[in-house]
């Protein structure tokens, strides 16, 4: 999650102070960010695109988000594992996505990690969701300050992926995922999307 730009707790109608005021930004708080997400693939895109924001801010991945779909076959891993040396050297050319030569060949790991799980009959939002019981974490911070940046469930679930192969999912990175496809309700309370994600809750 970016970090806080202030510490003074919401209003009562104000949105978390991390997505500020750019357009994208805020839409992709108001519709995606703490939203439920049980959708395999749609994991699996946004942790590979999660690790892909290893050192950079959450908005310059956002923003490069159509390009990457388009670079890596949107995300499907059976046809991202017969990636080769040549496509590879296709990525590192590619201006629309990170050109970093271990965070293009982390999503190549990451998609043969997610197959190698199928194959032992782990659904991936089956094995990702079971680190939080299975139903959204909702947790009730005033401010900023208060929301973590790792917690013992991102700790579990990064070395269980990396046990499985993943690459770029660090306890850090981790939290940060289960925050957007809704694992845990980190909206601030008085951010209207608090109690919209908490509605939609299984």
């Amino acid at each position: 999650m970016p970090i806080a730009v202030t510490s003074k707790a919401p209003a009562a109608t104000e949105r978390c102070p991390w997505c500020g005021t750019d357009p994208l930004y805020v839409h992709y708080h108001d519709t995606v960010w703490g939203r439920p997400d049980y959708d395999d693939l749609e994991l699996f895109e946004k942790l590979c695109l999660d690790g892909q924001q290893a050192g950079l801010s959450w908005i310059t991945i956002l923003r490069k988000r159509e390009t990457y779909q388009a670079a890596y076959d949107y995300f499907d891993p059976e046809k991202i594992v017969r990636y080769d040396d040549n496509k590879i050297v296709e990525l590192l050319a590619n201006p629309g996505i990170v050109r970093n030569k271990l965070k293009v060949q982390s999503i190549i790991k990451n998609a043969k990690g997610y197959l190698d799980l199928q194959e032992k009959g782990s659904g991936f939002s089956s094995f990702l969701w079971s680190f939080v019981g299975d139903s959204p974490i909702q947790n009730s911070w005033r401010s900023i300050e208060e929301v973590p940046v790792t917690t013992a469930e991102s700790e579990a679930m990064s070395r269980a992926l990396k046990r499985a192969g993943f690459t770029f999912v660090g306890p850090t990175i981790v939290y940060a995922f289960m925050q957007a496809v809704g694992m845990v309700n980190d909206h601030l309370i008085a951010c209207p999307q608090h109690s919209q994600c908490r509605s939609l809750a299984l």
